[in-house]
């Protein structure tokens, strides 16, 4: 039975990936494994054989000032999905997300492009961000446009046709 929440209750709150948020993690991510690969290609057994390597990376990363990666939590700790900034060169970076299946359609995604579009500017100096959506994938398309972002062109993402967007981050 699916549970149905409102952004009201979800009480969302964005923070900045620990080294501490990888059981969580982890077990949002196998915990929506399937929801995810219906609309965005499949990490991979590999991923999940080798997350601990994986999160450290990605904490390294991060620390390299590359990447900015966060995790949205509930009241309770759980992730409720995740919010990415990567490849930081130049003022620019790359936007990631995924929501899970039993927050999605509520908002929760449009909520934290427009946070990590306010984070950019204010917390990471940067200006511009692009991201990219498969055509099948209505619902990020959805968001991206609510939250500002324009079609550039199109793309191909892990082999399937989408779309890039961009949004300048600046005042």
């Amino acid at each position: 039975m699916p549970i149905f929440l409102s952004m009201s209750m979800l009480t969302p709150e964005m923070q900045l990936l620990r080294p501490d948020h990888a059981p969580a993690l982890l077990a949002f991510e196998q915990e929506n494994r399937a929801y995810f690969a219906a609309s965005i290609p499949d990490r991979g057994d590999d991923y999940f054989a080798r997350f601990a390597d994986r999160h450290r990376a990605l904490l390294a990363e991060q620390e390299a000032g590359i990447c900015y990666f966060h995790v949205l939590v509930d009241a309770e700790g759980k992730v409720l999905g995740r919010i990415n900034l990567m490849d930081a060169v130049d003022g620019e970076a790359e936007l990631g997300y995924r929501i899970a299946e039993h927050a999605a359609g509520r908002g929760l995604a449009t909520w934290a492009v427009r946070e990590i579009c306010n984070r950019a500017a204010t917390s990471y100096g940067l200006t511009t961000l692009r991201a990219g959506a498969t055509l099948d994938n209505a619902a990020s398309r959805a968001v991206l446009t609510k939250s500002g972002f324009t079609v550039t062109g199109e793309r191909r993402l892990s082999g399937r046709p989408g779309l890039s967007y961009r949004r300048s981050v600046v005042g």
